[in-house]
């Protein structure tokens, strides 16, 4: 069977309804930030309906870090994209950013009205210990596509390394680790310095258009004192489309413009906004819709978050084409490869810092003076059982965490 007969088939075993109910329900249950995105996307895409295969979502996570917008969410677009062509992609990131950008805009409301996040906050501290294990389960399924060899290995023990020890950006190593083995594999075959022309000549490139495209609109925001909701659209789309990585770097690209250079919020609404963003499921660029309600209300969410999130429609519907050519060409696949190890080992220090997070005892509850939670741990244990010996789907044990969150959360 070829490749192409292969796709057919997937395409034909999911309906537009398929996507809609799946990520419908990813968008309103999938806590904890892109990685624990990904790790729900893997046991539903690939375990669970078999639309892809390991490998394919391996090459969909190693390639949506090479355009900007949020990873988790092109994700989603891609897989949308495989099914059902550019509608599906559509229909794919709709819903799986729409009911997560309701509930975002609604939660904004009621914090601007006076209200309080504390049953929110209590709900997600039980939801922490399972995305712990979900993603960690994501990064074990993984393992087998992305560390075929000791060379592979011995690159995701180093991405660990530099991810822990210099603490540097995810970005940065993952992108490294690909151009390194596609640069060893090219000194293999004597072509080393040819490539590291061109890998110099593209970033700079880049680099040299985007600042062309970002500097006229700096400048027209910073001579706004109170912004309307197309200002914040134009704001928003360049942020969309320059911003590389997790959702987690658009709060370092907004603190230094919006509440220092433009002061459109308060250091309070930031925080506010990181807060709410965190808290609710789904793609953390919903934040966005979060300052734009805090700046002009409902019409500025959504020019904020359709400004933001538009980037990422076009580059994946431009770019998903060629993924499956990056891989008949030897210095792509290598690239790849690369790619695929560091994130991978990006997975596994994840899984550590949440973990750290998740295993804190909830303040003032029954646990309070324990140094670690062990209603956490029991979460943490229960959630990897159920989701690899009894196959349960990860959904449910969220909302069993959700549930204990309450309780923890009313017993003082």
């Amino acid at each position: 069977m070829t490749q192409i007969e292969q796709t057919k088939i997937e395409r034909a075993s999911a309906t537009y309804a398929d996507l809609a109910r799946l990520f419908l329900r990813m968008s309103v249950s999938s806590f904890g930030g892109p990685a624990a995105h990904l790790a729900m996307g893997m046991d539903e895409i690939v375990v669970r309906r078999q639309w892809l295969t390991r490998e394919d979502y391996l090459d969909l996570m190693a390639a949506v870090n090479l355009i900007p917008g949020p990873n988790s969410t092109e994700v989603m677009i891609h897989t949308g994209y495989i099914m059902k062509g550019i509608p599906g992609a559509i229909l794919a990131g709709a819903c799986f950013i729409v009911p997560s950008l309701v509930i975002t805009i609604a939660l904004t409301a009621l914090v601007v009205a006076g209200g309080s996040l504390t049953v929110v906050e209590s709900i997600f501290w039980g939801l922490k210990p399972v995305i712990v294990a979900i993603v960690a389960v994501a990064g074990v399924r993984l393992i087998p596509g992305a560390l075929k060899s000791r060379a592979l290995i011995l690159l995701a023990v180093a991405a660990v390394i530099t991810l822990v020890v210099l603490n540097l950006q995810e970005l940065v190593v993952i992108l490294g680790a690909g151009v390194i083995y596609a640069l060893i594999q090219l000194a293999l075959r004597g072509g080393v310095g040819g490539a590291a022309a061109l890998i110099g000549a593209a970033f700079q490139s880049a680099s040299q258009n985007l600042n062309r495209f970002a500097e006229p609109i700096a400048q027209a925001a910073a001579a706004l004192t109170v912004p309307t909701a197309w200002d914040l659209f134009w704001y928003f789309l360049k942020i969309g489309s320059i911003l590389f990585g997790s959702g987690y770097v658009l709060f370092a690209y907004v603190q230094q413009d919006l509440v220092e250079t433009f002061r459109w919020l308060t250091a309070q609404q930031l925080l506010d906004a990181i807060a709410i963003g965190q808290f609710t499921p789904g793609p953390v660029f919903t934040a966005a819709g979060s300052m734009g309600y805090m700046t002009a209300g409902l019409p500025g969410a959504l020019a904020a978050a359709f400004g933001i999130f538009l980037p990422s429609f076009f580059f994946v519907i431009v770019s998903a084409p060629y993924i499956p050519r990056m891989r008949q060409s030897r210095v792509l696949s290598a690239f790849l490869d690369g790619l695929n190890a560091a994130v991978v080992a990006a997975i596994g220090v994840v899984v550590v810092e949440l973990a750290g997070s998740a295993l804190r005892p909830y303040s003032g509850g029954l646990e309070a003076n324990l140094p670690i939670s062990v209603i956490g741990v029991l979460l943490i244990a229960a959630s990897l059982v159920a989701v690899l010996r009894f196959k349960i789907n990860a959904t449910w044990m969220l909302i069993v965490g959700g549930i204990v969150g309450l309780v923890v959360g009313a017993v003082r």
